[in-house]
């Protein structure tokens, strides 16, 4: 099986496509090109990321947000969590 991460994912805990074990593990995003590290959700299948507007908030105080098409690249920045400890004597 190999290690990629999901077509779409969010950092948002309201959303559908929010994993919090995935993102403990990191997920780098390269748009466009060039790494980001203020992407708030992705989607590699239709090309778009959502980036927050400056420092401008709703008036729930979430971080507006903007997507943005283009090609999206993702991987993941740790090693999977093991599933057993490898016990050598």
């Amino acid at each position: 099986m190999a290690d990629t991460p999901p077509d779409r994912l969010s950092n948002d805990p309201r959303s559908p496509f929010y994993k919090p074990d995935l993102l403990a593990r990191g997920i780098g995003v390269r748009f466009k090109g060039v790494e980001r590290t203020n992407v708030g959700e992705y989607c590699v299948s239709e090309g778009w990321v959502a980036l927050p507007v400056g420092k401008t908030v709703d008036r729930r105080g979430f971080p507006l947000q903007m997507r943005q098409k283009g090609p999206v690249e993702v991987w993941f920045l740790d090693a999977p969590p093991a599933d057993h400890a490898d016990v050598s004597e």
